[in-house]
């Protein structure tokens, strides 16, 4: 018999700077090598009794080393259900996705958990057109697209009314 998924809440952050490349982080499954490699938002799981934005701001923090002041992360943008396997275990994943403008950030991985130092290998700003290029693996698989539609919003500063589904 499979074990249940452990189903969780995840808030991820879209960090976009001044010229509209989105930070991506590469990681694996140190349990798995033979899953390969793929490119993700910052963000992860929450901490019991923790909000999404606050497990976002945390997950950011940790994975990147970007601060935000009071403002926080404003209105969820996007959302996603996630389904995957890491550390042998199966996860059901409701993800919940921010939108945070900065000028520009240094990455600093010094705040990485043990097991995100085994699973976090890189991080690359990517520009739209080079994430439509590639034949890397990202999540959302329609990030590029659907990024592209939201930075193209006539009003980029209020986001919509309820977040958008982006699929897998």
């Amino acid at each position: 018999m499979t074990a249940a998924p452990i189903e969780r809440t995840s808030g991820r952050v879209l960090v976009v700077d001044r010229d509209d490349r989105v930070l991506l982080l590469r990681g694996s499954d140190p349990a798995d090598p033979a899953a390969g490699d793929w490119w993700f938002t910052p963000g992860g799981g929450l901490d019991p009794g923790e909000s999404v934005e606050a497990g976002a701001l945390r997950e950011l923090r940790e994975e990147t080393g970007l601060v935000l002041g009071e403002a926080g992360l404003g209105t969820p943008v996007w959302r996603r259900t996630a389904r995957f396997s890491f550390m042998g275990r199966a996860f059901r994943q409701d993800e919940i996705f921010f939108l945070v403008r900065v000028e520009q950030h240094e990455v600093d991985f010094g705040g990485l958990t043990d097991i995100e130092k085994q699973a976090v290998h890189e991080f690359r700003w990517w520009t739209l057109d080079e994430l439509e290029a590639s034949d890397i693996t990202v999540y959302p698989t329609a990030l590029a697209a659907e990024l592209a539609l939201l930075l193209a919003q006539s009003e980029p500063d209020r986001p919509p009314a309820e977040p958008k589904d982006v699929g897998a």
